[in-house]
């Protein structure tokens, strides 16, 4: 899955995952360790995630999204609209703050007061906002750099859910 912070890749990988009975890694979980910090055997469990048969996850962090397009043979783009993500991501950092949540490796939001003026890579709304549009030059990038890969793209929650109901039905082993 490929966009943008807020876009939905990890909603969506979900549900191909069940889907298509296919497993979903969530590569937040491979990056961050505890307080935050990118854990250092990150890029090893992404190539033991690859050397699986089959696998879902999200195209993210630099260092990874090469490993990831050379192994992959479809790449998911979620390009809604900036106020659709910023919706999301807004909605998402707010509930996740307030409620606590624990997300990867027993990391919580830190308080929104606190985080706002923090530079825009620790803090996820401002950090969605700045580069709402990295993936503009995309179908390039994918045609020159991975050949080999289809590019779907899905511009609106509409389009994701008429594609997501024309995939057969697999449910997870």
């Amino acid at each position: 899955m490929a966009g943008v912070s807020g876009s939905g890749k990890t909603t969506l990988a979900g549900r191909l995952s069940q889907r298509l009975g296919v497993p979903h890694t969530d590569i937040d979980g491979l990056y961050h360790g505890p307080g935050w910090v990118p854990r250092p055997e990150f890029l090893d469990d992404v190539r033991a995630l690859l050397a699986q048969d089959t696998f879902v996850t999200e195209w993210q962090y630099s260092t990874a999204r090469p490993l990831i397009l050379a192994r992959v043979e479809l790449l998911v783009w979620l390009d809604l609209p900036t106020s659709a993500t910023m919706r999301q991501v807004l909605g998402r950092t707010v509930r996740r703050s307030v409620r606590r949540e624990v997300l990867w490796n027993g990391n919580v939001e830190p308080p929104l007061w606190r985080s706002v003026l923090q530079p825009p890579e620790e803090n996820i709304v401002r950090w969605a906002w700045v580069t709402r549009h990295k993936y503009r030059d995309l179908p390039e990038r994918v045609a020159r750099d991975a050949p080999h890969v289809a590019l779907v793209r899905l511009r609106s929650r509409r389009e994701v859910d008429r594609w997501v109901r024309r995939l057969p039905t697999r449910p997870v082993a």
